[in-house]
């Protein structure tokens, strides 16, 4: 038997500029390691990209991909197949994920998209019972997330947000790990992120704090006394900062990728900005602006003095050391550190499984009161 694949091509400058503005777009934007990154698998992201320069438009390379993998895990039987039944389950479900990233705004054909994804998602969490979809009703809406239990010898409890793009699903790898080191996490959409927002209209208001102090209720309530930590994503790390600072709950903090000042983000930044502007649930870019304005991570609260961890990558083209630099000083504790990866891309996604265990490692430490542990270069 045969297995065919178009392999990898050679993105060059000329096979680019054959592309549509929108292919170009998505090669740019969503790089090999951000794509593994988000739990595409790399053989389905090398083929997806060539795919796109071959010509096939990404929603489409992506969908047909994500088919073949659904295929193979509908081709399984019985207890022995399980374990591939939920690998192809969660790559189909990941591909499903990266087919949408380049629509800008939430259409009925997004929506589906999207609810079959986490439909797969699901299938795949019931049969490895690793970890289950949760619902958290809030006065704006429900929330949706998905608890990662690390069993009965859990230390701590920790909430996992994304960003503008890439959400709950997009970074189970660090609820995994956090897992793995006896931390609960909940991977949590957030207002205006994933399954909250695509499958409950519920948007980035200003009562979007309310929304994470029910978050937060959730975990205190499952296990009353437990610590709490939380670690934000991209533009998730500036929502993270603004909530340790206020609720004095949060035993931890983690910032990876994100911005001092959110509403500084200029219209230039072209789909970035849109996409913010799009979690807010509005057309109007100043009432968002003024939304945005209410996440702010540097302000003083009842929780200040939080442990900090800033985590940069050297080469991010979208949020410079610089920028990390001034949310690391302006940060209301003096508990606070930043490790910066040289060549890290946005969120390192290029040093994955180094990220997720730095991430892990504090977190677990800082949450049962232990030793930071040596960071070895």
């Amino acid at each position: 038997m045969n297995l065919t694949f178009v392999g990898s091509r050679a993105e060059t400058e000329e096979a680019m500029s054959r592309l549509s503005v929108e292919s170009q777009a998505g090669l740019r934007q969503f790089s090999l390691e951000r794509m593994t990154g988000y739990g595409v698998d790399y053989a389905d992201a090398v083929e997806l990209r060539a795919r796109v320069i071959e010509g096939q438009d990404w929603h489409s390379a992506a969908t047909e991909l994500a088919g073949v993998c659904l295929r193979r895990a509908e081709g399984t039987a019985g207890a022995a197949g399980k374990p591939t039944q939920v690998t192809y389950l969660r790559r189909a479900s990941a591909l499903l994920r990266m087919s949408q990233m380049m629509m800008l705004s939430d259409t009925a054909e997004r929506r589906v998209i999207f609810a079959r994804a986490a439909e797969l998602y699901a299938r795949a969490a019931e049969a490895s019972g690793d970890r289950e979809r949760v619902t958290i009703h809030t006065d704006s809406g429900p929330l949706v997330g998905w608890l990662v239990p690390a069993g009965d010898t859990a230390v701590g409890s920790a909430i996992v947000i994304g960003g503008v793009e890439g959400w709950a699903m997009d970074f189970d790898s660090i609820g995994e790990a956090l897992a793995a080191r006896g931390v609960d996490a909940l991977l949590l959409d957030g207002p205006g992120q994933g399954e909250t927002r695509l499958a409950h209209a519920h948007y980035l208001t200003t009562e979007w704090r309310d929304a994470y102090g029910r978050a937060v209720d959730f975990l205190d309530g499952r296990s009353p006394g437990r610590p709490i930590g939380f670690i934000g994503n991209s533009m998730g790390g500036s929502v993270a900062m603004a909530v340790a600072a206020q609720d004095t709950r949060i035993r931890a903090c983690v910032d990876n990728g994100g911005i001092h000042a959110p509403w500084l983000v200029p219209p230039t930044m072209g789909t970035f900005f849109s996409k913010m502007v799009a979690a807010c649930g509005t057309g109007d870019p100043d009432r968002a602006v003024d939304v945005w304005k209410t996440v702010t991570p540097l302000a003083d609260g009842p929780n200040t003095g939080y442990p900090l961890l800033v985590v940069q990558g050297g080469a991010d083209p979208m949020i410079s050391t610089d920028l990390a630099q001034i949310l690391l000083q302006g940060a209301p504790t003096a508990d606070k550190r930043m490790v910066i990866f040289s060549d890290g891309n946005h969120c390192v996604y290029n040093h994955k499984h180094d990220r997720d265990a730095l991430i892990a490692d504090w977190m677990t430490a800082r949450l049962r009161g232990l030793p930071i542990p040596d960071i070895t270069n």
